[in-house]
């Protein structure tokens, strides 16, 4: 049996901007669409982007310190196979991708040893990819 995909509904304010970041920068396929919405798989997880009239009123997105860093508190990301991770790293350094926290190691040689980079969508939606050294250690206690 395989796992059950994901699926997130997520808002942006620009769905051509939006389509051009998930198919173009980061290679999901387009699914389903109308014109205030959009599907895109996400490496097997249905993400649907859903238009919303910018609101110039919104707070700054919270985040927390970690590791010296401002993580975005709300954010949402795939955890790849340190390969896969490398390369999407390649891939988005060789297009110049403005990341807001850029490719990483965190927890080197410890448990939980995960690469990371955040970067924005075209909304300022944050995403996160991530991989574990040993992939068993998703969830293990370690460092923090």
């Amino acid at each position: 049996m395989s796992s059950p995909a994901f699926h997130l509904a997520f808002p942006v304010t620009d769905l051509a901007a939006t389509r051009e970041f998930f198919v173009d920068l980061l290679g999901c396929r387009e699914g389903r669409s109308a014109a205030r919405w959009a599907d895109f798989d996400f490496r097997g997880h249905q993400l649907s982007a859903h238009l919303v009239e910018p609101d110039p009123d919104r707070a700054a997105a919270a985040t927390n310190p970690v590791d010296g860093r401002d993580v975005p508190v709300r954010h949402f990301g795939l955890i790849l196979e340190w390969d896969d991770w490398e390369a999407l790293a390649r891939h988005l350094e060789a297009r110049a991708a403005a990341f807001l926290i850029p490719p990483h190691v965190r927890f080197r040689d410890s448990v939980g040893e995960q690469a990371t980079m955040f970067l924005l969508d075209p909304s300022g939606n944050a995403l996160e990819f991530k991989a574990f050294r040993d992939s068993d250690q998703v969830f293990a206690r370690g460092p923090g």
